[in-house]
């Protein structure tokens, strides 16, 4: 129904924002780097899906096609409706979702909120055969030194988020200990 929005910022709240489009204002669920990077009173484009249920109707925003696609294809898992799937965009970047699907991390997936090991099996039973790594920029053995990575560094107390930003600047090329100690030389500064 609505494909996206294009306005003006002119609220933000806990999880969401307030786009004006010409004169009407549409309360947009989005992921929180999207959140974040979102100023009042400058222009915002969003991808939209709109979720209707019984007593209400939805719109959740995402700033590419990729995170669009990635949260239709979370919303087809029985057990995930549209607030984890965006707790999962908000938690991790959409290749990292990816790449632990692809390389049935599953684990990786429980540190999602509201996420526990049965639905992350589930996801990844359900999307493994759906979900293209390399249409989110990650091949499935970088995909898995990733996932180990950040399943090393998040067992040091750092975040999901902490460690994917860390990890990205790494070269593709490193093994599973050069990756792990690169990103903790970025971490530390």
């Amino acid at each position: 129904m609505i494909a996206s929005l294009d306005g003006r910022v002119t609220a933000k709240f806990d999880n969401a924002l307030l786009l004006d489009v010409r004169g009407v204002g549409y309360r947009v669920h989005v992921p929180a780097p999207l959140w974040a990077e979102a100023r009042e009173g400058e222009t915002l484009f969003c991808f939209t899906y709109l979720a209707i249920r019984e007593t209400e109707w939805n719109l959740y925003g995402f700033k590419t096609q990729d995170e669009l696609s990635l949260f239709e294809l979370l919303l087809t898992v029985q057990g995930v409706g549209p607030k984890a799937a965006i707790a999962a965009l908000s938690a991790m970047e959409p290749h990292a979702i990816a790449g632990a699907i692809a390389s049935e991390e599953a684990g990786l997936l429980t540190r999602i909120p509201g996420v526990g090991t049965k639905t992350a099996q589930r996801i990844v039973l359900d999307l493994k055969s759906k979900v293209d790594p390399l249409a989110f920029g990650v091949s499935a053995t970088s995909a898995s030194l990733d996932g180990d990575a950040i399943s090393a560094l998040t067992a040091l107390g750092y975040s999901v988020a902490e460690a994917q930003a860390a990890l990205k600047g790494v070269g593709g090329s490193l093994t599973l200990e050069e990756r792990i100690f690169a990103a903790l030389q970025t971490l530390s500064q």
